[in-house]
């Protein structure tokens, strides 16, 4: 006789790992909040976010609720903070958590006073009847047990949202005061300091003898606790930091003069990226196809128009060097990170290690800003291998500039085709785009052996990982909105992942979709120009999706999209000595995310200034509109310092943009005026902004120098030299 096991109800985002609510939720005496979340605070706002989405659900005030930070000791395992998924995964969970935490305690204050459930109102914490005050949160804490699964939403009461508010972050004030809030500021007592010596590359080599020369002399230095080594792996503690960035240097001075490094290979040609990318060894997969293979027929086109694109590397260009603390007790690990997965990064330092991940704890502090991968679990195993050295005290270790820029993993350099054929009434019969790329993922916690690069340069056999991509249910990785929104008749995606790591490289905000954008919404503007067509009334023949064709008309609306030629006149005839142009874009992002539409206006004389960004985005319910705006407004910023400014300089042997004159961001003076609409629907769930303007704001911003100068440039960054190589190539063509 067969019996059958239930299987567990699927729950929806952090929820379905992390199923009970007190592994959410925590109600104190006083009738204050705890809430835990595994997401953590990178300058987004989410704590602020979560909080507000457990106020509504608990009719309470939202200064009620502290959002704790996150740590592996206390909070849900919600894997990585990226990828746009916070509110969106996380909301969730905490929204389901709290309805259902909320029933409870209704029903156990029913109980308690023998009325009705559905007599009772929650109105500012606290429990009404017929409007006589009850109790509150505080007074029932140890009457409702929260060691519960919590419930799929269509087993709680419903409720209906009303409009999401926007309270001052209660963070930002301290901020904007320089309160001692971030990592690096923090210090503890008998701490000592460590620093890190890196080499030219991840395959260089490091001649002994001249080491141990060199080692002995640096050893002696005022204040140095040690020097140590393994492999390519080594660092060195003082009493002060002073001390200790004197004593750095004079140890990679000496080994410089002392031409200590060898390095037998060589980084790839800085001025032919794309050369070096398509003939690298590769990994070919089909994204999309819309018929069986490559070479099967297509609708008949009378001509086919085709385009290439690159991007640079890039780096993240944190304001402040990646830090972390680490202290050993006994056989136990205590570590405090700014990493944007506490969790895997605990994995990957217990294998480093040889210690049991439970003997692991790590303390979120917010650091520098970063939206995606860059050395903040890298020197947070610098700090725990040193401070195995440093009997009992913590360790703390701040790398330099140099280390920032050489070392933390780039943002992936990108080369992408596209080809669309024609037919006789000049519609679009087939699209093919082609991505060429190393893979854009090379975190933590994910291998078998750790992505740490101190493991990576130790004697110990841990291998340099190639970057891999996510997974395409998860929004993939080089590949990310390559598939375009628009419907054609005939569709190929191919993605061509480089099986090489010369550089490392990894997750850079937004993945693939910066480039991918770039280049299929370039391509509908050169064909929308080839054709004789507006590129709004273009888009819009080959777009379905009414959510989308929302968020276009009303950029269009804001920008005076249909009296742009006249006012590119109006501006000409006034004798400016720049030329203006207006262009737009539109993504859905990682096509299952934000819906956002983008217009920019740009100045062109010696450089393009962008002066307006026009934003419109539905990201679903929101439920912080000041905190979705800012997050879109920042990403259409970051963005535009990419399209225009950013690329990472490197020679055959080492990255040489290891600071700000030789990697320039945009400035203050340059950022331009950027306006934001929403469209907010309570029907739709909500979705992460944080990503979403990264694509439409290059492709934008591309398409605005092409109708300012009639040049086509599609190669970023959009400097002077690549807008005089776009003019060279148009008049040889």
């Amino acid at each position: 006789m067969s019996t059958s096991i239930d299987k567990p109800v699927v729950l929806p985002g952090g929820l379905n790992t992390n199923r009970q609510i007190a592994q959410w939720l925590q109600f104190l005496p006083d009738g204050r909040v705890r809430l835990l979340s595994g997401k953590v605070e990178i300058g987004q706002g989410i704590l602020h976010a979560l909080a507000q989405i457990a106020a509504q659900e608990l009719a309470l005030d939202v200064s009620c609720i502290d959002a704790l930070a996150a740590s592996t000791a206390l909070s849900p395992n919600e894997a990585v903070t990226s990828g746009s998924l916070s509110v969106q995964d996380s909301g969730i969970a905490v929204r389901l958590a709290s309805r259902h935490a909320r029933m409870l305690f209704t029903q156990a204050a029913a109980a308690q006073y023998a009325v009705q459930v559905q007599d009772i109102q929650v109105l500012n914490g606290q429990f009404m009847h017929q409007g006589r005050v009850l109790c509150g949160y505080g007074d029932l804490c140890h009457a409702v047990d929260l060691h519960l699964e919590v419930l799929p939403a269509e087993r709680l009461p419903s409720v209906t949202l009303a409009p999401g508010s926007s309270p001052v972050r209660p963070d930002l004030v301290r901020k904007f005061f320089a309160a001692a809030d971030y990592l690096q500021d923090l210090e503890l007592p008998g701490m000592l300091h460590g620093r890190m010596l890196r080499p030219p590359n991840l395959q260089a080599r490091l001649n002994d003898d001249i080491w141990l020369q060199v080692c002995g002399r640096v050893q002696q230095l005022p204040g140095v606790q040690g020097v140590y080594r393994d492999g390519c792996q080594i660092g060195l503690l003082a009493q002060t930091e002073v001390q200790a960035i004197q004593a750095v240097e004079a140890l990679r001075q000496a080994l410089v003069e002392g031409r200590a490094w060898s390095i037998p290979f060589e980084l790839p040609d800085a001025t032919a990226l794309s050369n070096w990318l398509r003939n690298s060894p590769l990994q070919t997969t089909t994204v999309a196809s819309s018929t069986p293979a490559v070479d099967v027929a297509r609708p008949p086109a009378v001509r086919t128009l085709q385009a290439d694109y690159v991007r640079a590397y890039l780096h993240h260009g944190s304001m402040s060097p990646s830090c972390a603390l680490a202290q050993w007790r006994a056989d136990a690990l205590d570590v405090w990170s700014h990493s944007q997965g506490i969790f895997n990064l605990r994995r990957d330092l217990a294998l480093a290690l040889a210690i049991a991940p439970e003997r692991v704890t790590i303390q979120h502090m917010q650091g520098a800003g970063c939206y995606g991968h860059n050395g903040a679990d890298d020197v947070a195993f610098d700090a725990a291998w040193l401070a195995r050295f440093a009997r009992g005290a913590p360790v703390r270790v701040l790398w330099s500039r140099h280390d920032e820029m050489a070392w933390s993993p780039l943002g992936p350099a990108m080369s992408v085709g596209v080809q669309a054929g024609l037919d006789a009434q000049d519609r679009v019969v087939f699209w093919q785009h082609d991505v060429w790329s190393q893979g854009h993922g090379t975190r933590p916690g994910r291998n078998a052996t750790p992505a740490l690069l101190g493991c990576w340069l130790q004697h110990a056999d841990f291998p340099i990982l190639l970057a891999e991509n996510a997974a395409m249910s998860a929004g993939g990785g080089s590949e990310r909105n390559a598939v375009p929104p628009y419907q054609f008749d005939a569709l190929q995606v191919l993605n061509h992942r480089v099986m090489q790591m010369p550089m490392r490289v990894s997750a850079l905000r937004g993945l693939g979709a910066h480039t991918n954008v770039f280049a299929a919404e370039s391509f509908m503007d050169e064909l929308a120009h080839a054709t004789g067509q507006d590129p709004l009334a273009f888009r819009l023949q080959y777009l379905q999706d009414p959510r989308g064709r929302a968020v276009l008309d009303h950029v269009a609306k804001q920008a005076q999209w249909p009296h742009r030629d006249a006012r590119q006149q109006a501006h000409a005839a006034r004798g400016a000595d720049t030329a203006w142009g207006q262009g737009l874009a539109y993504a859905r992002y990682k096509n299952t995310g934000a819906y956002c539409a983008l217009v920019a206006e740009v100045e062109v004389a010696e450089q393009v200034r962008v002066k307006r960004l026009y934003i419109v985005a539905d990201v679903g319910y929101v439920v912080d509109a000041d905190g979705a705006s800012n997050q879109l407004e920042g990403g259409a910023i970051q963005a535009t310092s990419w399209t225009l400014l950013e690329a990472a300089k490197f020679d055959r042997s080492q990255v040489l943009s290891v600071d700000w004159e030789s990697y320039p961001i945009l400035r203050f003076n340059d950022v331009p005026e950027v306006s934001v609409e929403l469209l907010s629907d309570a029907q739709h769930p909500s979705v992460g902004a944080g990503e979403a303007t990264i694509g439409p704001c290059a492709a934008a911003i591309g398409n605005a120098v092409f109708h300012a100068l009639g040049v086509r440039v599609r190669e970023m960054p959009i400097t002077p030299e690549q807008i005089v190589k776009a003019m060279d190539q148009a008049d040889t063509v």
